[in-house]
């Protein structure tokens, strides 16, 4: 005697019947196909009877089942078969649960309604062109009075030896018979759109849980007309979540649905360069026994041949949403192009999938620069490794203190962009290799100077491996002052300028604003010790502009930003900074510090002063503002000079170093 029978026509339906069994409520489930049967999974406490019943059959097996509750999680367009289950009920005094899928939320206008299939040929018999048939097979073969229907309809139907007999008896075969279990990606449905040259697309609205969402998008955007069965008219009934509340008020049951689901598991494997050969074959087992794969664009293109459904998708969230809404795909890979571990997206994938309550494996892969050294016959051992691909790096100053970098390009015209780079910060006699299509047949392997490879046309997405003949590691602070780039402008001098940069104590992605930037020599000097950061240059003065771009130039330090104007106004469309430097204030110091802590209230700063009266005001701004650890040091330098053969201490003008970190004791 069952507690509980469910017409499980839907994923919810199944779904259901799994947690009913699970919580100790002996269920049987009704599914009227192979198919439905195969999906089921009959267990403990769980019976699946397979076949289309009519109203007398479902009367006599609520009878032998003592009238159990009765939950009708069928389909929303099954009318007849609701019908027949509520008239079952009434007559043997079940219960009668009712379940609606949710409605899709969409605009009417993108779509044609009609009530019928019947009323969808008729129309069609009016338009030209080809048309793609998502309304399943029970009613495919009206389909078959359009004229010429063997030319013009696609039908995409489930994969079941015999949901395919019948179609092929109907005369839909080859390129016109799509058998393949959804729901379906967008990205998909628009590849078929478009392969078919289909016209038009007839569904119906089967609910977001059905992926009509996402054949509404795909239509629109292959610019196919849309044809919709509209939703038969529904008596009341509970939402899934509504159903799911009451069976638990019922039965005693603790725990909701989705608490009681199993784990389940997303593997994350790197495909290598994306070809099957350059996969390892643990990783080709794992999309053989996966029931769903993801990934972007191409990385799917080698699974194509196990039929699958796939899901399009790059973003996180999207993968991660698709994976809740889809419950019956209990193990699912995803394809990750090279290695995993290499700029890949595994990682931001692991911590949302695992916070949505996955198991996540990870399967490493062949990385492109293992492979293009592999190719080069060199170790990669020693190689500074970057990504420009989505991505913002300081690749001149890993040029600049190393022998070979290898980064991975990306976007429009990746090769100049880089070459144009490069020989703008005089890099121009390194030697660069260009891997493109990788392990492809028609890979391609070039090698010359940025010079040479400015003008030749490569893949968008590639990678290079520089070679700096003239690499000098990391430069260390003191750069003579005879190094710079002059002009009027003033700068401060070597020794002053150590210390101060010393004092800021930037870390190596700080980010760093250098007001009254004279010559640039602090930007610089800066710039030089934060390469995974970013130095902006605040100068008023235009000559002084050109001289911090010049300097720049000359030192290889591609991350000076120049603001051109006068704090504090230019400071307010700045990045928030970690740290600033306050060489020059033109009489604003007060108003400059008060708009660096509105941006950053645990800003470290460093003021240099040499007259009396910024001396005077930043004594005054460190203790009226909330500043804390704030220390004052007085430095004079003196230099030796030579006259005849004698040497002169020659003494500079003394500089006043203020240094102190913004605190919250005004909050």
């Amino acid at each position: 005697m069952r507690q509980a029978i469910v017409f499980a026509g839907t994923t919810e339906g199944r779904e259901l019947s799994r947690w009913l069994a699970d919580e100790g409520v002996e269920t049987l489930a009704c599914v009227a196909t192979a198919y439905g049967l195969e999906l089921s999974k009959a267990g403990d406490g769980l019976e699946v009877l397979r076949g289309r019943l009519n109203r007398e059959e479902m009367e006599a097996l609520f009878r032998r089942e003592g009238c159990p509750l009765v939950l009708d999680a069928t389909h929303p367009y099954a009318v007849e078969v609701s019908g027949n289950i509520r008239e079952a009920c009434e007559k043997t005094g079940s219960e009668y649960l009712r379940l609606i899928r949710p409605k899709a939320s969409f605009l009417e206008e993108d779509c044609i309604f009609v009530e019928s299939v019947e009323e969808a040929v008729r129309l069609l018999s009016k338009l030209s062109g080809r048309v793609l048939v998502t309304t399943g097979s029970k009613e495919l073969h009206r389909f078959t009075g359009l004229p010429g229907f063997r030319e013009r309809i696609f039908a995409r139907v489930l994969p079941s030896p015999e949901v395919v007999a019948h179609c092929v008896e109907l005369g839909f075969s080859g390129s016109h018979l799509i058998c393949m279990q959804g729901p379906f990606s967008e990205e998909l449905n628009l590849a078929m759109l478009r392969q078919m040259e289909a016209s038009w697309l007839v569904t119906k609205e089967s609910g977001k849980a059905g992926g009509f969402e996402e054949k509404l998008s795909a239509a629109r955007r292959a610019g196919a007309g849309v044809i919709l069965i509209g939703r038969p008219p529904e008596e009341a009934g509970l939402s899934v979540e509504e159903g799911v509340r009451e069976l638990r008020k019922r039965f005693g049951i603790a725990k909701g649905l989705a608490q009681t689901e199993e784990r389940r598991q997303v593997i994350l494997a790197g495909i290598g360069m994306g070809v099957p050969e350059n996969m390892t074959e643990e990783v080709r087992r794992a999309f053989r026994d996966a029931d769903c794969i993801l990934g972007a664009g191409r990385m799917l293109e080698s699974f194509q041949d196990l039929g699958k459904p796939f899901l399009d998708a790059y973003d996180p969230e999207v993968m991660r949403d698709w994976l809740l809404e889809h419950r019956e795909y209990k193990k699912a890979a995803v394809a990750l192009s090279g290695d995993v571990g290499f700029y890949s997206g595994a990682k931001g994938l692991t911590e949302v999938l695992e916070q949505a309550g996955f198991s996540v494996e990870l399967l490493p892969g062949i990385s492109s620069v293992v492979y293009l050294c592999s190719r080069l016959k060199i170790s990669w051992e020693d190689i500074k490794l970057m990504s420009l691909h989505g991505r913002r790096e300081n690749l001149i100053a890993a040029v600049r203190e190393n022998f070979r970098t290898f980064v991975l390009l990306g976007g429009k015209n990746p090769v100049k962009t880089l070459c144009e780079e490069l020989l703008k910060y005089g890099m121009g006699g390194t030697e660069v290799t260009i891997g493109e299509r990788l392990h492809y047949p028609e890979e391609r392997i070039v090698r010359g100077s940025p010079g040479e490879l400015l003008t030749r046309e490569f893949d968008g997405l590639c990678g290079a491996l520089i070679e700096n003949p003239d690499f000098c590691g990391r430069r260390a602070l003191g750069i003579s002052d005879e190094e710079f780039l002059r002009g009027p402008a003033p700068m401060t001098k070597s020794e002053i300028r150590c210390l101060s940069v010393a004092k800021l104590g930037l870390l190596p992605d700080s980010l760093v604003y250098d007001i009254g930037a004279g010559t640039g020599s602090v930007s610089v000097e800066a710039a030089l010790q934060v390469p995974k950061g970013r130095v902006w240059a605040i100068e008023k003065n235009k000559e002084a502009v050109k001289l911090i771009r010049e300097n720049a130039r000359k030192f290889s330090v591609s991350h000076i930003e120049v603001a051109e104007g006068e704090a504090p106004e230019v400071l307010s469309a700045l990045p928030v900074p970690t740290h600033a430097f306050i060489g020059g204030s033109s009489g604003n110091l007060k108003e400059i510090l008060e708009v660096l802590l509105g941006k950053n209230p645990s800003l470290r700063v460093v003021i240099n002063a040499v007259t009396l009266e910024t001396v005077g005001e930043a004594l005054r701004c460190m203790k009226e503002l909330p500043f804390e650890d704030v220390e004052m040091v007085q430095v004079q330098v003196a230099k030796a000079k030579a006259l005849g053969n004698y040497h002169l201490m020659t003494g500079q003008n003394p500089v006043y170093i203020f240094s102190g970190r913004g605190s919250r004791r005004d909050a």
